[in-house]
């Protein structure tokens, strides 16, 4: 089976190509990336590269994905992800997010290729209930999340001759060559280490989000590859529901003194909803990784440096 990953230098496509690499189903690998982040690290610190095919380019530009070979299956990450900065750069978000998304769809449709499509648990707003992929009541509350939301909806609209599945991811925790700082545990976790005040949002602190761990998220997407089956579906993918100050605890219990610093700006964990995974659960493979255990992780990078005060 020959795969593509796009966005594969960021933080989750970084752990997918590692763990892909290794995976024997898998005999081609091909990378298509722009690599504004420059991490280049993701790639040449890999071992066994040999199945592996990178390309260097902007994937929202019409003709990207031109002439690429063709594969069996795309996962597509290529997405700016910050969904804060999105508020004040929509047309940013769309031109990278909302047409890089075209043109993926328009590669599967050439070559039938089926197509993993990373949406986010985001696309669900502020929800007092507890809610499940038949949630129509959608409110996204960041650009970000409405273009997750329109690339659903052309799916459901377009995709008659695309054989995808929809993945929502909840906030993602875990670490990896690509890793980065600005989603919720991580942030924490670096504000935590460098003796950083910790921004929450005033009424945050018992508003529950969904978190996924990288571990699990590539046993969501490595079932859907393994069973080769894209119904069409949307499909919550989280590891577990947690409260801010759970969070916030988890950190604590590795020792951490913590400062948190109450804001009235809308800068992180403004929302609250808990979200079902039972529906992919009870299809697929359980989903059960301790977010304890990637805050740990996260904070163990750390553990040797010394901060000055």
């Amino acid at each position: 089976m020959n795969i593509l990953i796009t966005g594969f230098s960021g933080h989750i496509g970084s752990f997918f190509l590692k763990k892909f690499i290794s995976n024997k189903k898998i005999n081609k690998i091909y990378l298509f990336d722009n690599f504004e982040n420059n991490r280049l690290n993701t790639i040449f610190l890999k071992k066994n590269l040999k199945k592996c095919f990178l390309k260097v380019g902007d994937l929202s530009k019409k003709n990207s994905l031109k002439n690429f070979p063709k594969v069996d299956t795309v996962i597509h990450l290529a997405s700016l992800t910050n969904a804060s900065s999105s508020l004040n750069n929509y047309r940013k978000y769309y031109d990278n997010n909302y047409l890089s998304f075209l043109n993926v769809c328009n590669y599967c449709k050439k070559n039938k290729s089926n197509l993993i499509h990373i949406s986010s648990t985001s696309v669900y707003g502020s929800n007092k209930k507890f809610v499940d992929e038949n949630c129509t009541d959608l409110i996204p509350q960041s650009p970000y999340a409405k273009i997750k939301l329109d690339e659903e909806s052309f799916l459901k609209k377009n995709g008659k001759n695309i054989k995808y599945v929809t993945l929502r991811f909840g906030t993602i925790a875990g670490i990896s060559e690509g890793i980065r700082f600005h989603t919720a545990i991580n942030k924490f976790c670096f504000n935590t280490v460098m003796k950083l005040e910790i921004p929450v949002w005033r009424t945050a602190l018992e508003q529950y989000r969904p978190y996924l761990s990288l571990n699990d998220a590539y046993k969501a997407v490595n079932a859907i590859v393994t069973k080769n089956e894209y119904n069409r579906e949307k499909y919550n993918i989280l590891s577990q529901n947690h409260t801010v100050s759970q969070i916030l605890n988890f950190i604590k219990s590795n020792k951490y003194n913590i400062k948190i610093k109450l804001t009235k700006s809308k800068i992180m964990n403004q929302l609250s909803y808990k979200v079902s995974k039972k529906k992919f659960e009870e299809k697929y493979i359980k989903l059960n990784r301790n977010i304890g255990l990637d805050i740990k992780e996260t904070l163990n990078l750390f553990k040797n440096l010394k901060t000055i005060k």
